[in-house]
């Protein structure tokens, strides 16, 4: 028998079917050797020998594949077909050498999808381990290891509390800093737009745009304020129009081609907010299951037999004007496609989404996504018409053009049509026009749009006049021509998906390093991901800072793809490995020895310049950027704190303790360098929600020489800015809370937030409590019963209270029952506590009267789980409390991050 070696459970199982008894199938459960994560595992000055182990976790899978060989005389390597499949046939052929030195055979063997053909296929025909993979495996992981174990440390000494930088990911991290720096430079433009409702002789209405004015053809910007769309509007509103064109013209459109990865990627983001990392987790699980073909892939070329049973599908689907009358032929246009294969498809055309009930819901979208781009991608094109229609006055001053599209045959669109990054204006149908017709305004057509227009605060919608005006819009006397105000966007952040196929533009990484790549980022918490947005945070933008500045050219867009092309070349078996190695390494071991005897001042100090339009954008009084608004005499400088964390702070510490984000754009817009005013407490003080150092925070009061440390509270962990108001601030401020006297010795007990979390205290116990908003709600009882719960963990404590009477099971689950109490008995369910009223008696409590008062109890308290409606009639009582959102205790901010090797890079 053979022993054949893939890399998960789930592929050999699916691979152990369709072999049978003759062959052994085991996992490697991935790679089984990596490069020890310390000093000197690459040595560039022996030749760039690299020293390999075996992983801990790695070590009973290569032991049971030796054992395994013992009494097998074959070895076949059947991992995955790409660089990173080799580089493990290839650590397997490596490790298991004292298991293969007896004359036994090993081999090599890859198929790009999981499905009986094309294994038993592959078994037929062997290879060796193709060395030139190999290669570009070798070189890539030495690159990301030389960089992560020489650059990272530089910025550990440089940079206070950064994290590891990466060959690939600290190029990513730029194009996310730089667009965000774009965000916040931008400067809104305005500009207006005229467009009429109109009406056909026969009644039927269509809108136009003014496309001239004047007798000159309108731009973008020639309409630049409300005065000029006031003219615009008039002169529209006063002339006669008639149709001066109709022109119409065919057109069609083809099908997308199939997917490779990253167009994959990109949809998936697009259609369903997957991010890369899920999209490539689900696809895996499809093609162990033998469902798709292999994902990682810079290919779109499709079988032949897989686009003859696609046509095949197509007509007996749709019919057969849906077959187009040749085969598509897909042409790849990557710029290295060496390591292509074929696109990612279905192994089976036949198999429909709603044939294979999936079970899982990401993979259920993503083969419902796949098994329709590749049947849409063999399909006949759709055909358009396009219709322009244009309006001309008799004296030839105005022209407004309406645009039409019809769908005459919709061919590949009655399966699939790609997602959009970007909101485009879908061109809708165009009712019969004729040339030389004359056309009426559409009387009353925009009042409507007109009534939910802004106006000014107080002020009423106009009524009458030939032109009536709001903040945002202006409306001619028929109402039927409208102005419309504008502002031009900023570029948008990227999605996950724009930031794909960004990368692939520029030629930055490879498909199967883009999940990772993106990933890390985010691990390292440079970069956070806010409504499939992703946003920089203070962290990322140093470090991208610090390396455009002291390594300018190893973050460079253009290097970095050149690298990536030699690295091609090596796989393509065109260019030594280790030549590039030399090359790369003999001089970025030079730009980091030039950073050896820099301070961390000096660093700080050519950032904050750096950084400068971005940290201190022009003040509305043109006063100095730089001037700190508390103190009026310190100067605002760039700092960092031992957390990592980045911030503007005044230059007269300790003295004025100001300090702000440095960033200074916010979709929000909630938190200016002043704090977001929430209102006042009864002393008339401002509760401000501000940004520092550590996180946002409360504070009540500004800082000044009488009271240079107005009271502050962290926001607990989970509680984000957006949610805070004055109420919850104050709740905030005034921790801890009281609760009262413990019915024990009479010593106060309360409840607050504290560096371990939120906790209740008695004397100088201090017991947690599992959430942060049970900190505003806990009463006596549940008090006690926790300090009684942390005292019962000591030696020579009581045991716990035993219940009166258990009444059954909650409708969520759990057991409610009746416990005696220090000041009553009390009715239990998990961490719901609810006192029985006086006069009844805890023996003669029914399960319904129960869940009344545990439905009330929870519903002050917001708590962990919502109560189930009772059954009982007696209705709960009133909310006596604001409820507070669950969240988690802020945990104590961490050290610095300690020195470990940044991840390898794929």
């Amino acid at each position: 028998m053979a022993v054949v070696v893939v890399e998960s459970p789930a592929k050999a199982k699916t691979i152990n079917k369709y072999l049978g008894s003759d062959y052994t199938v085991l996992a490697s459960y991935g790679h089984v050797r990596d490069l020890p994560p310390k000093d000197g595992s690459v040595d560039p000055e022996h030749d760039f020998d690299m020293k390999w182990e075996v992983a801990s976790d790695s070590k009973k899978h290569v032991r049971a594949i030796a054992e395994a060989l013992k009494t097998d005389d074959e070895l076949i390597l059947a991992t995955d077909p790409d660089r990173e499949g080799e580089a493990i046939s290839w650590h397997l052929k490596e490790a298991l050498a004292s298991s293969l030195k007896k004359g036994k055979k090993v081999s090599r063997v890859t198929f790009n999808a999981i499905t009986k053909a094309a294994v038993t296929e592959a078994m037929k025909n062997p290879r060796e381990v193709d060395a030139a993979l190999v290669d570009a495996y070798l070189a890539r992981r030495a690159l990301d290891y030389l960089v992560g174990f020489t650059l990272s440390p530089v910025l550990w000494r440089k940079l206070p509390g950064a994290k590891s930088a990466g060959r690939v990911q600290s190029v990513c991290l730029r194009l996310i800093v730089e667009r965000e720096m774009e965000i916040e430079a931008f400067r809104a433009r305005e500009y207006w737009s005229v467009v009429a409702m109109l009406d056909t002789p026969r009644g039927q209405s269509f809108e136009a745009k003014l496309t001239v004015l004047g007798g000159r053809k309108l731009d973008k910007f020639d309409i630049p304020t409300a005065e000029a769309a006031e003219l615009a509007v008039q002169a529209v509103q006063s002339r006669e129009l008639r149709v001066a064109a109709v022109e119409s013209k065919p057109a069609s459109r083809n099908p997308f081609p199939p997917f490779m990865t990253s167009t994959l990627q990109q949809e998936a983001s697009r259609k369903f907010g997957m991010g890369a990392k899920a999209t490539m987790s689900a696809a895996q699980r499809l093609y162990e299951a033998g469902h798709i073909t292999y994902m990682r892939t810079d290919g779109i070329d499709m079988a032949p037999e897989a686009v003859m049973a696609a046509r095949a599908e197509i007509k007996d689907r749709f019919g057969a004007e849906y077959v187009p009358d040749s085969p598509r032929m897909y042409k790849n246009k990557a710029k290295n496609a060496q390591e292509a294969h074929e696109c990612i498809r279905p192994t089976d055309m036949s198999a429909a989404p709603e044939k294979l009930r999936l079970t899982e819901a990401d993979q259920r979208k993503l083969y419902d996504l796949i098994w329709k781009r590749t049947i849409a991608s063999q399909m006949a094109a759709a055909r358009l018409e396009r219709t322009a229609v244009d309006v001309t006055s008799p004296d030839g001053q105005v022209t407004l053009r309406a645009n039409g599209q019809v769908v005459m045959f919709d061919g590949f669109l009655k399966v699939y049509d790609e997602g959009r990054d970007e909101d485009g204006d879908d061109e809708g149908r165009l009712p019969q026009i004729m040339q030389g017709e004359t056309v009426k305004p559409a009387a009353g057509a925009y009042r409507a749009d007109f009534a939910k227009a802004v106006f000014a605060e107080g002020e009423p919608a106009p009524v009458g006049g030939d032109i009536r005006r709001a903040q945002n819009m202006m409306l001619g006397k028929t109402e039927a021509v409208k102005g419309m105000q504008h502002f031009t966007q900023p570029p948008a952040r990227y999605t996950e998906a724009t930031l794909v196929k960004r990368m692939e533009e520029l030629g930055i990484g490879r498909p199967s390093t883009y999940a990772s790549i993106i990933s890390t980022i985010q691990d390292r918490e440079y970069v956070r991901k806010d409504k499939n947005r992703l946003i920089p945070e203070d962290k990322g933008r140093l470090v991208t800072a610090f390396l455009t500045n002291f390594f300018r050219r190893y973050v460079e867009y253009d290097f970095t793809a050149e690298l990536e092309g030699e690295l091609d070349d090596v796989s393509a078996g065109e260019r030594d490995y280790k030549e590039v190695l030399a090359r790369f390494w003999r001089d970025f071991s030079a730009a980091v020895a030039e950073t050896a005897d820099l301070r961390i001042g000096e660093v700080l100090e050519r950032l904050d310049d750096f950084l400068a339009p971005h940290l201190y954008p022009a003040r509305a009084d043109g006063g100095d950027p730089r001037s700190c608004p508390v103190c009026g005499s310190g100067r605002l400088h760039l700092k960092t704190a031992r957390s990592g964390g980045a911030f503007i702070g005044c230059g007269n510490y300790p003295e004025c303790r100001y300090t702000r984000p440095i960033s200074v754009g916010d979709d929000s817009g909630a938190i200016t360098p002043d704090g977001k005013v929430l209102g006042q407490d009864e002393d008339g003080q401002p509760i401000t929600l501000r940004a520092g150092r550590f996180g946002p925070y409360v504070q009540k009061g500004d800082a000044d020489e009488a009271n240079p440390k107005p009271p502050r509270a962290s926001l607990p962990k989970g509680w984000s800015p957006e949610s805070v108001d004055l109420e919850r601030a104050l709740m905030l401020l005034n921790l801890p809370r009281p609760i009262g006297p413990h019915p024990e010795d009479g010593a106060l007990v309360e409840a607050g937030i504290g560096r371990f979390g939120p906790y209740v205290k008695h004397n100088s116990t201090y017991a947690n409590l599992p959430e942060v908003d049970e900190v505003f709600t806990i009463g006596m009882n549940r008090a006690v019963e926790v300090l009684a719960l942390k005292a019962s963990r000591g030696r020579g404590a009581s045991a716990p209270a035993q219940p009166l009477k258990e009444l059954g099971e909650h409708p969520d689950g759990g057991v409610i029952a009746v416990m005696p109490g220090r000041y009553g008995p009390y009715v239990k369910w998990e961490k719901v506590n609810a006192t029985l009223p006086k006069g009844m008696e805890p023996e003669a409590i029914t399960f319904d009267e129960a869940l009344a008062l545990i439905a009330e109890k929870a519903g002050k308290k917001g708590g962990a789980k919502k109560a189930a409606k009772p059954k009982a009639t007696a209705k709960p009582k009133a909310e006596a409390k604001p409820k507070a959102t669950k969240a988690k205790a802020e945990a104590r901010p961490k050290k610095a991050a300690g020195k470990k090797a940044a991840d390898a890079e794929s």
